[in-house]
């Protein structure tokens, strides 16, 4: 297995792997990113300074894949966005590298906290931030994907 940083030609497979993990939770449906604009072309939000975007890749493929960016509800804040993986590779605990992983550059670029918000239907992530330490907090104001029913932030 190996990181790298998400470039243009991973952004196919990545939205295939966003799309199939929704799908099989119910969650292909308005106020997901299932339906964001961006999604086939990820590579170009994350290309900013405060974000990053990391790919899992196992013998070449695209197994897996986490981010963050800034977020503008709580100060000095990121959100850890887009925690999927295939199934081929679930139960291994790769989520906790990820997690691991997106947090270490998320205090090497000088954020405090990192906020996040997932769905009841995503039982397994939710037990998975939750035993990372995220506790969960009141919906945010600011909160952009309107099916999205917890939040959570933990203080880096």
């Amino acid at each position: 297995m190996e990181y790298r940083i998400l470039t243009a030609e991973y952004d196919a497979a990545l939205a295939a792997l966003i799309r199939t993990n929704l799908k099989a939770h119910h969650l292909d449906i308005p106020g997901t990113v299932y339906f964001d604009e961006g999604l086939d072309h990820l590579s170009g939000f994350y290309d900013h300074p405060g974000r990053a975007y990391y790919v899992l890749l196992n013998d070449k493929k695209l197994v897996g894949g986490i981010g963050l960016a800034e977020f503008e509800g709580f100060p000095d804040c990121c959100e850890l966005q887009k925690l999927y993986l295939d199934d081929s590779v679930k139960g291994r605990r790769l989520g906790y590298r990820l997690i691991e992983k997106v947090e270490q550059t998320a205090s090497a670029l000088g954020y405090k906290r990192m906020y996040l918000e997932t769905h009841t239907n995503l039982n397994v992530a939710i037990h998975t931030y939750e035993k990372s330490g995220y506790k969960e907090i009141d919906r945010p104001d600011c909160v952009v994907h309107s099916t999205m029913n917890r939040f959570y932030i933990k203080e880096l």
